[in-house]
């Protein structure tokens, strides 16, 4: 089967492999679409964590957020990016999004989705109503991790939200924490994304440095920029919760642990959704999520190395690119 790997640090190929052979207990999967993201593009350009730490290997598959089609059936499934071993100590205690045995599809360990054929563990997958087959489908992954973060912090009515980067994990921050009640404000640096945001619900908009300090209950840090942290404790109030779903990998200047104890700030670390991934089909189909306008553009796989450039270089506002599989490679 053909796949779409990188080659090197800055390079695609497509490379042959051979076709997946499901053993019991798993299934044989046609990805259909795949969603780019920032950490594809530290996966292209070799600085993410996977390859320092020699979890990943080149040629590397990629394509972590997906939806296919099973092969024996035809029916359309969403692929979980974390797969859980089931049996270990966390997994028996229901936390499997810490898994001591995970692997992370398009990540390390397991064969990305930007394959003709992926084979994935049955309880790793998630059936997608046929009205859902649609190409923004592969943003039930992000969105997973959003309701297991406003899930953990408590968002509730009473609470004034402020989301912090206007990606796709901000943009449907803003549109999950609307639903629920809160009054949600976008924080950020692009216009565009913060247009945007306002129209997926957010209240009120502000460039970073004019966001009003000590404003608000929960704060959801969504942009991965490692400054952005410093920015939440700042915004949130005393007594509030920050719920860090963006992963930065560098130290933050300026930080003083006191202060979040003196202030009484509860930090969330959010790892991913794993056990929502029902929950968050059904939010899509009752509208909750709305993928309109966050999609910035679909495009062939046979141009892949083009929508990584568009990923990097060529949009503000819509956040989202993905890859049509169903093309002939």
């Amino acid at each position: 089967m053909t796949a779409v790997a990188i080659a090197e640090p800055g390079r695609l190929d497509r490379i042959r492999l051979p076709m997946p052979d499901p053993s019991e207990g798993e299934v044989l999967i046609r990805p259909r679409y795949v969603g780019l993201c920032g950490t594809d593009l530290e996966l292209l350009h070799g600085t993410a964590s996977y390859f320092r730490d020699g979890r990943a290997t080149y040629p590397h598959v990629f394509g972590h957020e997906w939806w296919g089609r099973v092969v024996d059936d035809d029916s359309a499934v969403v692929g979980h990016t974390v797969v859980s071993c089931e049996r270990c100590v966390r997994c028996r205690q229901g936390r499997r999004q810490l898994c001591q045995r995970m692997s992370e599809v398009g990540l390390y360990a397991r064969q990305g989705a930007a394959a003709q054929y992926i084979r994935m563990p049955k309880h790793a997958v998630t059936r997608l109503p046929d009205p859902l087959a649609q190409p923004w489908a592969v943003l039930i992954e992000p969105a997973v991790t959003v309701v297991e973060a406003l899930t953990r912090a408590g968002c509730a009515r009473t609470d004034r939200v402020a989301v912090v980067g206007t990606g796709t994990i901000g943009l449907l921050a803003v549109q999950l924490a609307a639903a629920r009640g809160g009054l949600v404000d976008a924080i950020g640096i692009d216009e565009a994304g913060l247009k945007l945001a306002a129209a997926c619900g957010a209240e009120a908009t502000y460039l970073t440095d004019d966001a009003p300090s000590g404003a608000y209950s929960l704060v959801v840090e969504a942009s991965g920029a490692a400054g952005a942290f410093r920015d939440c404790l700042r915004l949130a109030e005393d007594g509030g919760r920050v719920a860090l779903v963006g992963v930065a990998n560098e130290p933050v200047d300026g930080l003083i642990p006191g202060d979040i104890a003196l202030r009484g700030i509860t930090v969330h670390g959010i790892r991913h959704g794993l056990d929502h991934y029902e929950q968050t089909v059904a939010l899509f189909a009752d509208r909750v999520f709305d993928a309109r306008g966050l999609v910035a553009e679909i495009v062939p796989v046979t141009e892949a190395q083009r929508a990584f450039e568009l990923l990097a270089h060529g949009r503000s506002g819509a956040p989202k690119v993905i890859l049509d599989l169903g093309v002939d490679w």
